[in-house]
């Protein structure tokens, strides 16, 4: 009979059960807590918060759409430095050839071997 009056004590202290409750709320909101810590997002799923959820789902895709954007700009970048090195070597290849070429800035005795210059 003893074990009976114990239990309807607990069951009917109010006092006890608003700290039992107190304490069941704690846990949740502690728990909710350590998600969005070990996460880093404070809205983890759209039952979070749906309005701030699409939101940050929108500002992801977009950021990440704009890193793909930005990486195809360096690519094309690394593209036309390259072509602009190759158009300088070869104009560093014809201006090697210049002297060589113009009659006009050579001496008058020199003019007609331009051709032996080409062929050897």
């Amino acid at each position: 009979m003893l074990v009976g009056l114990y239990v309807t004590s607990i069951l009917t202290n109010i006092a006890a059960t608003n700290a039992l409750q107190t304490l069941r709320t704690l846990n949740s909101n502690m728990e909710r807590t350590q998600q969005q810590v070990s996460s880093g997002l404070r809205v983890q799923t759209a039952a979070d918060n749906v309005a701030y959820w699409s939101i940050s789902t929108t500002m992801r895709s977009d950021t990440d759409a704009i890193a793909a954007a930005s990486d195809a700009l360096g690519l094309g970048t690394a593209k036309v430095d390259t072509a602009y090195q190759g158009m300088e070597a070869v104009i560093d290849v014809l201006d090697e050839f210049k002297p060589n070429s113009s009659p006009q800035k050579r001496p008058a005795s020199t003019r007609g071997r331009s051709s032996s210059n080409w062929t050897s």
